[in-house]
């Protein structure tokens, strides 16, 4: 497990295959993921894995395992979606239905603005929520993203709060 950040209560990790149990929890959940597009198949979410690790090795920046220190547990992920370059990167978070209302989702974010940061070539991070998504809207908010306006998506078929953060 490669920890690529540490915060006061989380680890962030590439993605692996000791993770695919965990990440059941999260993208393979319909309730956790209603506001995403639904959830994914326990068929998918290997190669969901394995493209957030090629992405790491590729661009040196992704999404990650969130784990608790704590617990020990994998209780999300979190980072970045790499489009056509690291220059603009979309920021995401998911999280086990067990996790919600800690802070876990903020902590994490916030640490995923360092790594962007460290990483020298991001410019700008982009963010959206599902208007019914309040907590991930506020985090986005917390974490000193500016609301830009709202934008349709393909993806969930609807009109979203668009955020962006730049350096």
């Amino acid at each position: 497990m490669e920890i690529v950040f540490e915060t006061n209560r989380l680890y962030l990790c590439v993605l692996d295959d000791s993770h695919l149990a965990a990440v059941t929890e999260f993208w393979g959940n319909e309730e956790v993921m209603v506001h995403c597009d639904g959830a994914s198949s326990n068929e998918v979410l290997p190669r969901i894995i394995d493209v957030y690790k090629r992405c790491h090795g590729t661009h040196g920046i992704s999404v990650y395992a969130v784990k608790d220190k704590e617990s020990g547990k994998v209780i999300g992920a979190a980072g970045f979606n790499v489009i056509d370059s690291v220059n603009t990167i979309e920021l995401i978070y998911h999280y086990s239905k067990k996790s919600w209302g800690k802070g876990f989702a903020t902590e994490a974010a916030a640490a995923c603005l360092e790594i962007a940061r460290n990483h020298g070539e991001v410019q700008v991070i982009t963010a959206s929520a599902s208007p019914e998504n309040k907590g991930s809207l506020k985090v986005l908010e917390k974490i000193g993203f500016t609301f830009i306006g709202m934008k349709w998506f393909d993806d969930t078929q609807q009109e979203e709060p668009y955020y962006e953060y730049r350096f």
